[in-house]
């Protein structure tokens, strides 16, 4: 690790399973075996509302009602979607959502949140036009992305009504009640890749999720991100860095080979994504197999 994220960490290790192509009770059990393991602290779903892989007739749970379903039946997890379309809701209402979830579970929320679907995926452009939803270029949603961001964070700590008059969003006395359980709000995690994004990560983001893709693609937009973090006056080692990797049941090394060069290149916050279906106890294996090692092998570095 070199550069402006050399700098000592404890790793933290996740799951993620997609709501898509499985049963509630799939995931539910899943959820259920990771919550009772150490290792492994936060567990998170996507947000789509239609299959992104797969039959494009199977079934695909929403996301935020999926999560508080699973924080009312867990009790130790961090939990959150990685990461929230801000397509799909209006700012406000998600506020609501996301503060109804933090109470619902304690105050275990991490609330994920990004621009929305790219247009060069056809599944997931699909499901706007199948739901009526806008959908916006790149600009606006970006633009949209930051201005939500604002209006989340205030409607969770602001004790008087306000309006708020933007380019994207309009709001007229807006007040959230009940707050969520944490202060000063949840932890925010932006979601993204694109120069433009990473430019609201900057400024919003208490982590930094970069969905999948290669290492090297990854470290090269955490460079980046760094870059535009100093460019407006603030430390990049206040953004936590984070990667979904997907882990294979069959060649567990090559994950492990994988994870380890995340976490030599800054990145702190592991979210495995398990593939359906999922085996038994599939929590177990990941935190014998893939977690334990790695964590072995960084206390022996350490010393």
């Amino acid at each position: 690790m070199t550069g402006l994220r050399a700098q000592a960490f404890r790793p933290s290790f996740g799951i993620m399973t997609a709501p898509s192509q499985v049963a509630y009770e799939d995931v539910l059990r899943v959820w259920r075996e990771a919550d009772g393991i150490p290792q492994i602290e936060h567990a998170w779903l996507f947000d789509h509302l239609m299959p992104i892989f797969g039959n494009p007739e199977g079934p695909t749970f929403e996301g935020w009602t999926t999560l508080s379903a699973l924080a009312a039946q867990t009790e130790r997890l961090r939990i959150g979607l990685l990461v929230t379309s801000n397509r799909f809701r209006p700012p406000a209402i998600l506020a609501k959502i996301a503060a109804t979830v933090d109470v619902v579970s304690g105050g275990r929320l991490e609330f994920g949140i990004g621009a929305g679907s790219r247009p060069d995926v056809p599944l997931a452009r699909h499901e706007y036009e199948a739901h009526g939803l806008p959908f916006h270029d790149a600009t606006h949603a970006v633009g949209s992305l930051a201005e939500a961001c604002t209006i989340v964070r205030r409607l969770w700590t602001e004790t008087a009504p306000f309006d708020f008059n933007g380019a994207y969003h309009q709001l007229a006395g807006a007040f959230s009640s009940p707050k969520p359980v944490q202060r000063p709000h949840p932890p925010i995690t932006i979601g993204g890749v694109a120069t433009p994004t990473l430019r609201v990560v900057a400024e919003h983001a208490d982590r930094w999720n970069m969905p999948g893709g290669s290492i090297d693609d990854a470290l090269a937009r955490s460079a980046i991100l760094d870059r535009l973090c100093v460019e407006i006056g603030r430390d990049p080692a206040e953004i936590t860095r984070s990667i979904v990797l997907p882990v294979s049941y069959d060649e567990p090394d090559d994950t492990r080979t994988t994870i380890a060069a995340a976490l030599d290149g800054g990145f702190s916050h592991i979210v495995l994504s398990l593939g359906a279906p999922y085996p038994s106890q599939v929590a177990r294996w990941a935190a014998d197999t893939v977690i334990d090692p790695l964590t072995t092998t960084a206390a022996g570095n350490r010393q």
